[in-house]
């Protein structure tokens, strides 16, 4: 579970709350027609830009935002070179047993294919096709979030200017002219704050995952080839960490 997540969202929604109840009632703005200018317009748009199978992942996309699982690289290269270790000594048959207790499957089947005398070059493909994969749904998740937060502002817009020619078609009832325009720009306000507290965060974080994700596939990339070709552990070791320190500042300016 991804504290950090699941806290900016409360405390943005907490704050935005605290800033309508210390200057008016909630009630006003609660507004189902602005709600389904914005929120239907959204996932219209969206499925008008990209294929049902790419929104059909949206599912996965936010459940790798609060709920995400990964080794952290420096415990990764602490257990690559005693797997490495293992094998110098007693042989790529003897890690074998290492494979059951490794959850990553990307790793697992590396090593699988190490144990059972795959081709250097073989390995390498297979792995670098996985990682081409993840790398693109990885992006694809995230662009697709970017879109929405692009999309519920517009939607809000929208709103705002339906609102807005309500308002203009009873402007000989100067009593309504302030509720009307109060609706018209609530639906600004939801496709605001569904952009810039829900989609766009959203679709950093998903970076933030692939550059997390792609990281360690690099680092298991590296240190299972180093394990196929017998390199001494100490020299994998050097070069993972190398790479490590030389890959972090690239995934934080993401």
């Amino acid at each position: 579970m991804d504290i950090a997540s699941i806290v900016g969202l409360v405390a943005g929604l907490g704050f935005i709350l605290m800033g309508i109840l210390l200057g008016s009632g909630i009630g006003l703005f609660v507004n189902a027609p602005s709600m389904a200018i914005v929120i239907g317009g959204t996932i219209g748009a969206t499925l008008v830009a990209f294929p049902m199978k790419d929104f059909a992942k949206v599912g996965k996309a936010m459940k790798r935002i609060f709920m995400f699982k990964l080794e952290k690289p420096e415990d990764l290269v602490v257990r690559l070179v005693e797997i490495s270790n293992k094998a110098r000594k007693g042989g790529l048959l003897s890690i074998e047993g290492d494979i059951k207790s490794i959850e990553d499957p990307y790793f697992a089947s590396a090593l699988q294919m190490t144990v059972d005398g795959v081709k250097t070059g073989d390995i390498a493909s297979i792995m670098q096709k996985k990682m081409t994969m993840v790398t693109k749904d990885n992006k694809s998740g995230a662009t697709l979030f970017t879109v929405m937060g692009t999309y519920a502002p517009a939607f809000g817009m929208i709103g705002t200017l339906i609102g807005l020619v309500q308002m203009l078609a009873t402007l000989d009832d100067p009593a309504t002219i302030g509720p009307k325009m109060a609706v018209a720009m609530i639906t600004t306000f939801y496709g605001a704050v569904m952009a810039n507290l829900f989609f766009l965060p959203m679709a950093d974080k998903l970076k933030v995952r692939g550059a997390e994700e792609i990281l360690n596939m690099k680092l298991i990339y590296e240190g299972v080839l180093s394990i196929r070709e017998g390199e001494h552990p100490r020299l994998m070791e050097d070069k993972l960490t190398i790479f490590l320190v030389n890959t972090k500042p690239a995934q934080d300016k993401k």
